[in-house]
C-alpha cells in the first residue's frame, strides 16, 4: 500500500499528510461518511485527496471494533461517566440504528438511546484521531520523501542511459 501511495503524484507533504487524514477520521463514529470526512479535512490541509481515501482503510472490519471500543473508554474516561464500560454494547447495531434515526428525525431515539454511546465516542475520537494523525504523517512524510528522490534517481539514470545508448548507436 505504501508503493501506491508514494506513487500518486504529489509533495511528500501532501501524501503523508492525505493519508494521515483518512486515518485519523477512521477514528470517528460516522461509519459511511469516513471518505468525505476524509477528503474535507485534506482539502482543509492541502493534502492529497485520493490518499486521504486510501488512508480510511485503517478503519475496517477487523480494527472497527478496537477503535469504537478505545474511543468510547477515552470519551467516558475524559466525560468521567459511570456505567457502561463499552463491553456490554454492540457498537455496529447502535451505531446503524442511530444513522437511522437521523434519517426519520427520530430525536428522542438519538437522545435516548445511541446518546450515552455516541456522545463518549465523539468526545473520545477528536485527541484519538489528533494522535493518530501524527502517528501515520511522522514516519510516512520522510518515507515517501525518501522514496520519491530515488524514484527520479532512477528515472534521470534511465534516461541518461538511453540518451547514451541514442548517441553511441549515431556515431
Amino acid at each position: 500500500m505504501f508503493h501506491r501511495v508514494a506513487r500518486i503524484p504529489g509533495s511528500a507533504y501532501s501524501l503523508a499528510a492525505g493519508f494521515a487524514c483518512g486515518a485519523a477520521i477512521s477514528f470517528t463514529p460516522f461509519i459511511g461518511l469516513h471518505f468525505v470526512l476524509s477528503a474535507l479535512l485534506a482539502h482543509i490541509l492541502r493534502a492529497n485527496i485520493v490518499a486521504s481515501a486510501i488512508g480510511t482503510v485503517v478503519g475496517n472490519p477487523w480494527t472497527f471494533p478496537f477503535i469504537w471500543m478505545g474511543v468510547f473508554r477515552l470519551g467516558s474516561m475524559i466525560l468521567d461517566t459511570e456505567g457502561m464500560h463499552g463491553d456490554d454494547v454492540d457498537f455496529l447495531k447502535v451505531l446503524t440504528q442511530g444513522m437511522e434515526a437521523m434519517y426519520r428525525l427520530d430525536f428522542q431515539y438519538l437522545v435516548e438511546v445511541s446518546g450515552p454511546v455516541v456522545w463518549p465516542m465523539l468526545v473520545g475520537c477528536v485527541p484519538a484521531a489528533v494522535v493518530i494523525w501524527f502517528i501515520f504523517y511522522l514516519p510516512l512524510q520522510p518515507m515517501i520523501s525518501k522514496y520519491q528522490a530515488a524514484r527520479m534517481h532512477r528515472r534521470t539514470r534511465k534516461i541518461r542511459h538511453m540518451q547514451s545508448t541514442v548517441s553511441d548507436e549515431h556515431n
